[in-house]
């Protein structure tokens, strides 16, 4: 290098330890993360995991099994990722963790699917063989395992993607009907006539989990029933009509009493005027709750009327009335009873019971033996043996039902009897259930259905309860929520009226109506599934289970198949307690809605059939939004797909979106919202680029003890504890909120603001034995070390990159562990007087800032700072050297002997230390010498050394060491 080179720098250049790294600013995850799987795959890094991890402790989180039918949705990618983030951190605290990711297979949205392409194709399913449209149906749910594997696996979600469980594998469905054979054997299930939801589209029943509800608009009629026994001891009830209002008129043919409350106040009412449109009669005498009087007036066009008596509900006691269709084939008495649901918020204040539509109906009725009649056909039509309606669909009863009864009223009116039938009609738009899968209306329908008891025999409902006691919620406040659930369900209804299941294989004793509770018969059951799948059971001789003893023309077959909840709930069974897994798992990690979904089926299953809560702890996830915090919707075009995202900006942005939500709540996601995710990744690669940079070429030789570490070195390590605490909590209690935005606060306020900023010029500078440097560059390694392990389990991809650009490609950063902090770098007092130090340097850099504003200086090192500290400031922080931590090339600290020491934040308040406005703030001006053509400080030394007139000394001895020929002359 000539010396007069146009540019005096350039003979310095190579002297100065620029960073170097293969880390690329951009991070190109859409291209480089398919190439890391890639990569993992042909490394064979899910098998090194299993092995690592042989000896240690191990962690189970059981995976709830998502539905194989369409690709994933962004519910899914949040669900996984929290799985996946959680099984990292345990790994890398050093558990065993292996993790068996699953498949729900079965039920009625894959049937709709196929039966689609039957409808496509003008083919009758019900025309299909039934093992023909099963293996259909497998077929389907196979295909799309297959996919949401793959996408899974883009998501950078580890697992044991070959050693999958789905409830459709042969060992699943015989292990399913293992457990429907401990209900059978333990008493608790039995088959019963109760009201069960029921889609009359799906003609099948429902449980509460595939139940969502949406505002309808319903015909509302108020009928009256003629009270035809008076108990009360003046006869009050004499010649009047109670009167009842309902929002369901399809279920007046299945009414069989009428319901009170028996610590309402009735009155018995007389009509005096009506308006023209009414159509209640003039002189009718009528009975309802004293508060619903007026209301019941204004709705059915009663313009005067008079109180005839009041009494209390438990008057009625023992009153009986007839339906009001009597003579028209509905020609019994209806009783009135009493029921503690009976309110006055609307109605009349009292409501008529159908228990075969009904729970609460149900219950009432059958406590006093009242008859539960079946007169609702499976597509929701009338029975051929319903009086007036057979064949009528109940949605569309509202009409023949209004008009039977307008016509009971007159024939009532005409013949002097007290009214009977129809007495007002309107419509109310209200909240109703409705199928999820067909978005259709449901009804409640008495059909015979298998259950498992709740209550009485076993007593499921209270030792569900107690386990639920042993169990750790995240967060606590779902607690509440599923144990609610619990004490409030009613039986389970386990059966559905579908082919693509695994079928409650039991037999019924034709003549006496008796379960079959054979060990022995079903364990041949369970091994021929075992051998077979489920299919045998439909094309198996039932001879083959009942065995030689009985004869097969006896005994009914159940072809009825299993709730999906009941499949979902008992994967615990075949998948935990064997292989290194934990039963209970250590953990059930899933939605919100899952409290009535997975985790109360699974709770229920294994406490029915193991005494105890197949988890330990469950985490709760909330649900996503859009940015305007709307349900996702294609109609709305807000949907963002996991695969858009992976495409467009690569699965580590939105692994971060994962981590930097509070998912205990709803979160929001969005374009914008990623937008910001992709700015905080930035920072964070940033972040890891310039540690790569600045440790190019180092060697675990240059490393300096701790003893020997600078106070700035030690404070940095002690800010690790700080972070390593943070880390350990959330593996410990799986609460992750939180966590990541602290350490991506770490990145860029203590390391790339200000550690790195500060350290920059010893880096870049200083000379190789510099104890400086090396120093620096010792907590430089450390902290690559902890941020590659820590940031490993979301930014799996990048992590996975950090790590290999300083270390072989074959040491994965998933194969390490948590970097663990020596006890040692632990120093509160130390991190109480660097926290005051940096409480010092905002004030004086903001003054900087307001120099360069104002044009007085350029670059911080151009600057001179007098800094003005009291005799106690002085003693805390007179040994700093203040030059190097504002980044300035000279600093004077001025003594103010007698000054009151007032400890100010930056931003002028008293809760931090900084400099004390009553003696006066830093003051900045231009720093006198010249600028050194290596480091760029302005020093008056600078042209004291004749060989090296454009250099420092410091520059001047870490060049000769370097470049020992240099003079000034040449290089």
């Amino acid at each position: 290098m000539s010396e007069s080179s146009p540019d005096p720098q350039d003979r310095y250049r190579e002297t100065v330890f620029l960073p170097r790294t293969s880390f690329p600013m951009r991070g190109g995850l859409p291209i480089r993360e398919p190439e890391t799987l890639a990569r993992w795959k042909a490394s064979d890094l899910d098998q090194r995991i299993i092995e690592a991890g042989r000896g240690r402790e191990v962690f189970t989180l059981h995976d709830g099994p998502p539905y194989a039918n369409g690709h994933l949705h962004i519910g899914h990618a949040l669900n996984k990722i929290n799985k996946d983030v959680v099984n990292r951190a345990q790994r890398m605290s050093g558990k065993r963790v292996r993790y068996i990711p699953g498949w729900d297979c079965h039920g009625l949205p894959i049937e709709w699917r196929v039966e689609e392409e039957y409808r496509k194709a003008g083919k009758n399913k019900d025309a299909v063989p039934v093992l023909q449209f099963r293996a259909e149906c497998r077929e389907y749910a196979r295909k799309w395992v297959d996919i949401q594997s793959a996408e899974f696996q883009r998501l950078g979600v580890q697992g044991e993607w070959h050693n999958r469980y789905a409830t459709m594998d042969f060992s699943s469905e015989a292990a399913i009907v293992e457990e429907i054979g401990r209900f059978l054997l333990n008493g608790l299930l039995y088959r019963g006539l109760r009201p069960v939801m029921w889609s009359p589209v799906e003609k099948t029943a429902l449980a509460e989990a595939e139940i969502e509800y949406h505002d309808i608009t319903s015909t509302t009629i108020d009928v009256a029933f003629p009270v035809i026994a008076d108990p009360t001891p003046d006869q009050a009830l004499s010649g009047a009509s109670a009167v009842i209002w309902t929002t369901t008129p399809w279920t007046i043919p299945a009414n069989r009493a009428l319901a009170y409350g028996p610590e309402i106040t009735y009155a018995v009412i007389q009509v005096d005027d009506v308006a023209p449109e009414s159509l209640v009669p003039l002189a009718a005498r009528l009975l309802l709750a004293e508060d619903r009087v007026a209301d019941f007036c204004k709705t059915s066009g009663i313009l005067e009327h008079h109180v005839l008596s009041t009494f209390p509900g438990s008057a009625l006691e023992g009153a009986i009335c007839s339906h009001p269709l009597r003579g028209e084939g509905y020609d019994f008495d209806v009783p009135m009873l009493p029921g503690d649901f009976v309110t006055t918020d609307a109605g009349t204040g009292l409501v008529h019971l159908a228990p075969s539509h009904g729970q609460d109906d149900f219950v009432v009725t059958r406590a006093y033996g009242i008859e539960v009649p079946e007169l609702v056909q499976d597509d929701g039509t009338y029975a051929p043996w319903v009086p007036l309606f057979a064949g009528v669909h109940v949605f569309k009863a509202a009409d023949p039902v209004c008009a039977a009864l307008t016509d009971a009223l007159q024939r009532r009116i005409a013949n002097g009897d007290a009214p009977a039938g129809l007495l007002a009609r309107g419509s109310i738009t209200h909240s109703y259930p409705h199928s999820w899968r067909s978005r259709k209306p449901i009804i409640f329908r008495a059909t015979p259905q298998w259950f498992i008891r709740m209550d009485g025999e076993g007593h499921l409902r209270a030792k569900a309860l107690d386990a639920l006691k042993g169990v750790t919620f995240v967060p606590e406040i779902a607690r509440n929520r599923l144990t609610s659930m619990v004490e409030q369900r009613p039986d389970w209804c386990i059966s559905r009226q579908r082919a693509w299941g695994v079928p409650i294989a039991i037999f019924v004793h034709k003549a006496s109506g008796e379960v079959l509770r054979d060990p022995e018969v079903m364990q041949r059951v369970v091994d021929a599934m075992r051998e077979q799948g489920a299919d045998v059971w439909y094309s198996a001789d039932p001879a083959r289970f009942l065995g030689p003893d009985r004869n097969p023309a006896d005994y009914e077959q159940v072809f009825d198949i299993v709730d999906v909840w009941f499949e979902s709930g008992s994967t615990h069974a075949f998948v935990l307690g064997q292989d290194g897994l934990n039963f209970p798992a250590d953990l059930y990690l899933e939605g919100s809605d899952q409290h009535r979904g997975w985790f109360q089926a699974s709770l229920l299953e294994s406490v029915g059939t193991r005494g105890v809560s197949p988890f330990r702890a469950l985490v709760t996830n909330g649900f996503v939004l859009d940015e305007q915090g709307r349900k996702m919707s294609k109609s709305l075009g807000n949907v963002i797909a996991p695969a858009d995202v992976t495409d467009k900006l690569g699965a580590d942005i939105l692994r971060l979106w994962v981590v930097n939500s509070d998912t205990n709540e709803d979160l929001r996601i969005g374009n914008e919202i990623l937008k910001q995710q992709g700015e905080l990744y930035r920072r964070l690669r940033n972040t890891l680029r310039w540690l790569l940079g600045a440790l190019d070429g180092f060697s675990p030789a240059e490393a300096v003890p701790f003893s020997e570490l600078p106070e700035l070195e030690r404070y940095i390590l002690h800010r690790l504890t700080e972070l390593h605490a943070l880390v350990r909590r959330g593996v410990e209690t799986h609460q992750w909120v939180g966590v990541y935005p602290a350490l991506h606060g770490f990145c860029t306020t203590d390391l790339s603001a200000f550690y790195f900023d500060v350290r920059k010029d010893a880096i870049y500078c200083d000379g190789v034995d510099s104890l400086r440097r090396r120093a620096s560059r010792t907590v430089l390694d450390i902290l690559h070390r902890a941020l590659c392990t820590w940031l490993a389990p979301v930014l799996v991809f990048t992590a996975e990159e950090a790590w290999t650009a300083r270390f072989e490609e074959g040491e994965s950063v998933h194969l390490q562990a948590f970097l663990t902090p020596d006890a040692a770098w632990r120093d509160e007092a130390l991190a109480d007087r660097w926290t005051r130090l940096r409480g010092v340097r905002r004030v004086v850099t903001s003054e900087l800032e307001a120099a360069r504003r104002a044009g007085l200086i350029g670059a911080s090192l151009e600057a001179r700072v007098r800094l003005p500290l009291t005799e106690r400031e002085a003693a805390d922080f007179g040994d700093v050297d203040w030059a190097e931590l504002a980044i300035v090339s000279q600093a004077d600290v001025e003594l103010l002997v007698n000054a009151p020491t007032i400890y100010l934040d930056g931003d002028g308040s008293e809760a931090l230390p900084g400099i004390s406005e009553p003696h006066g703030g830093p003051t900045v001006a231009e720093a006198q010498g010249q600028k050194c053509a290596r480091c760029w400080k302005v020093l008056p030394e600078v042209g004291s050394h004749g060989a090296h007139p454009g250099l420092c000394l410091r520059c001047v001895d870490v060049v000769e060491t370097r470049m020992p020929g240099m003079d000034g002359a040449s290089a």
